[in-house]
């Protein structure tokens, strides 16, 4: 057999540093670029000891934990015991997911007989399952295993964030009330331009069933004006409360929004509660959150308080009045 130590030691030394970054990334810790090929070529020499045969002693839980603890030193240096010990916990959780992802997926792509033939049944009735990966495999697939990870920790992230601006809305319109989550948005500067009334953005399939039959399906295909002209001699019972806000979106020309007067809004978030009866609810025909995460877009100028947290800008769906 054939060992190509350069190889094994440049492809350690990669795997090394890509693992330090991802546990940066993690931690939220900046690492000098030197600091990190450092630690990683630290990794890569403690792997090709392994083929000296007078180094095995070196093969141990302990020393393996000290090398770990060693390579995070480099990496980061020792700023307090709480972010070495997060640093430690990351980069160990970073090895898991990657470890247990390779696995998997090469579990994944061996049939059945491949699994009879590794499986080992000792004298006592115990199993054990020969595993064998090979090196290309390995290396093919830890990047992919390691992009998977951080799309998964963003997306994670990303949801914490937005929990933290989603509160619950309740409507009531003539003894109807509708609850769904909404989303505070300080982009949203849309309110009636005469009477300066804020307009809070809701889906209409919310409203469906109280709503002319007509309208189903029509508010993202029709314009707004077309069906309240419609609604003329119909018998609808929220006539007197159909506004027309004309509005302008994100990348989009003039136009106008279908909105309705409530008797009464309440919304709680972070713990407060909200009322207000000078309010719009404007009608969107389509879905706010592909997710489902909020289905109304909050005012801000509905949740006048010191305690209202403030929403990221990215989070601005930038409607504005003409």
């Amino acid at each position: 057999m054939v060992v190509y130590i350069d190889l094994i030691f440049a492809a350690n030394l990669l795997i090394d540093g890509v693992l330090l970054w991802l546990t940066s990334w993690l931690v939220k810790q900046k690492v000098s670029w030197w600091r990190l090929i450092l630690s990683a070529l630290v990794g890569a020499l403690y792997v090709v000891m392994m083929f000296v045969p007078e180094l095995s002693f070196l093969y141990t839980f302990l020393i393996k934990f000290g090398l770990s603890v060693l390579m995070l030193w480099i990496a980061f240096g020792f700023r307090s015991l709480q972010s070495y010990l997060r640093a430690l916990g990351a980069f160990y959780i970073i090895n898991f997911a990657a470890a247990g992802g390779i696995i998997g997926f090469h579990y994944l792509l061996q049939s059945s007989g491949d699994i009879w033939n590794g499986m080992i049944f000792t004298s006592s009735g115990g199993q054990a399952y020969r595993l064998k990966i090979g090196f290309w495999f390995v290396l093919a697939l830890l990047p992919l295993v390691l992009l998977l990870f951080k799309l998964i920790q963003s997306s994670r992230r990303y949801r914490e964030q937005l929990d933290t601006y989603i509160g619950e809305v309740t409507v009531e319109i003539d003894g109807v009330s509708v609850t769904c989550p909404g989303l505070l948005d300080t982009g949203n500067r849309l309110s009636d331009p005469l009477t300066r009334i804020p307009v809070m953005v809701m889906e209409a399939s919310l409203w469906e069933t109280h709503l002319p039959a007509a309208w189903k399906g029509r508010l993202t295909q029709t314009g707004a004006d077309t069906l309240v002209l419609e609604t003329d001699g119909q018998s609808f019972a929220w006539q007197d409360r159909i506004r027309l806000v004309p509005y302008r979106g994100v990348n989009r020309g003039a136009s106008f929004m279908l909105a309705l007067k409530p008797d009464n809004v309440t919304i709680q978030l972070g713990g407060d509660t909200f009322c207000s009866k000078r309010v719009l609810i404007g009608l969107d025909g389509g879905t706010l959150s592909g997710d489902g995460a909020y289905r109304a877009v909050i005012h801000p100028d509905l949740t006048h308080k010191e305690s209202a947290p403030e929403a990221p800008a990215d989070k601005a769906m930038g409607l504005s009045n003409l």
